[in-house]
């Protein structure tokens, strides 16, 4: 099972891995902090401080066309807010 998914790549995830030293990342839903903070230090060789995981839930939603209803919803997934150590950070850029 691949525990990190994808980084999140945003504006505000950029700013707080500028003044903070803290990434995102979407990771898979059964994966718990001690999980992801082991493939988060193997992967790209950091030192994890701290991770805050959160849970999003699918969004369903109805739109109103001309030829009748239509129905979609968005996915669910987990995301990974993770602290790394004073001094140390993570390119995604040069790290692909």
């Amino acid at each position: 099972m691949s525990v990190i998914i994808k980084p999140i790549i945003t504006e505000k995830i950029t700013k707080d891995g500028e003044i903070f030293n803290r990434f995102g990342f979407v990771v898979a839903k059964k994966a718990n902090k001690v999980e992801i903070k082991k493939a988060i230090e193997a992967s790209y060789g950091v030192t994890v401080v701290a991770v805050n995981t959160m849970n999003y839930r699918a969004d369903r939603t109805v739109k109103y066309t001309k030829s009748g209803l239509i129905s979609g919803k968005t996915n669910a997934y987990k995301k990974a807010i993770v602290e790394v150590k004073e001094g140390e950070t993570i390119d995604f850029y040069t790290n692909i």
